[in-house]
């Protein structure tokens, strides 16, 4: 039976989309079968997979309020194993649409059960808000990953989703656990950064991603072509990062293959940073 990680941040620009996007893609080309769901009304996920949203017949929003089953909603990609449930713009009205629905926050666990079995991952794009339709992805998961910033104020947005995360524990999902809180855009350089990582290490041990994803110019470049980092540059920082995340969550040693790239460069398995030599 797959796992259902849903990614969520009830701040925007924390990197969910690129996230699951880069992390499905990894997880596609080592053979794994992955579905990404995008319940997010900007739908950059499914840009992301370089889908035309005004081609897409049946979506999130139709499988959410009963339009439709989600098997007729799974769309293949060109990409290894991957396969995407769009969303497009109507997905916006669901939020108002779901209050007067019977089972409103047990809709998109209902619809997945019946396709689980066929996946390995299940990654579940969330928007950034803590209403119906991210209540609908926690209430489906197994478990939350959780992208955020180095950064002060982001902490308290980690108090409030940690929160809600409870409430659903408590009253719907007993079996919901956090999968993970990764660091994104992160640079090491500063001293807030790093201030901000010990605190959230001290806060929940164990639960911090070793892996932190940098700031890097082709994880930004690639969304307009269509293709996550691992398809356009597979070379790159941001590519290696993403790699490493895959290898962390699938419990393997955190080393990548030796290349050349302004030296040689290897990867310790204790920290994931590079070693010259």
């Amino acid at each position: 039976m797959g796992k259902i990680i849903a990614v969520a941040n009830q701040k925007g620009g924390v990197g969910k989309s690129t996230t699951v996007i880069n992390l499905a893609s990894y997880l596609g080309m080592r053979g794994k079968k992955v579905l990404c769901v995008d319940i997010d009304p900007q739908g950059n996920s499914t840009t992301g997979f370089g889908i035309k949203k005004k081609g897409v017949e049946v979506s999130t929003y139709d499988v959410l309020i009963g339009k439709a089953r989600i098997q007729d909603a799974v769309l293949a990609t060109e990409f290894d194993n991957l396969c995407v449930i769009p969303a497009t713009e109507s997905l916006a009205g669901a939020e108002v649409e779901l209050l007067n629905m019977e089972n409103r926050v047990n809709r998109l666990k209902m619809q997945l059960l019946t396709i689980k079995d066929v996946f390995d991952y299940i990654f579940i794009d969330c928007p950034p808000a803590l209403g119906t339709l991210t209540i609908n992805a926690l209430v489906a998961a197994d478990s939350v990953m959780i992208p955020m910033l180095a950064e002060f104020f982001a902490l308290e947005g980690l108090s409030q989703l940690t929160n809600t995360i409870k409430i659903v524990k408590s009253n719907y999902n007993p079996s919901l656990e956090i999968e993970g809180i990764l660091f994104t855009m992160f640079d090491g350089r500063l001293n807030v950064a790093n201030d901000v990582v010990a605190e959230v290490e001290k806060y929940f041990p164990g639960k911090v991603f070793q892996t932190k994803i940098p700031r890097n110019v082709r994880i930004s470049e690639a969304p307009s072509h269509g293709k996550p980092i691992v398809y356009y540059d597979k070379g790159s920082k941001g590519a290696d990062s993403y790699t490493l995340l895959g290898l962390e969550l699938l419990g393997e040693p955190l080393e990548l293959p030796k290349k050349k790239r302004r030296g040689i460069f290897t990867f310790s398995k204790k920290s994931g940073k590079k070693k010259k030599k």
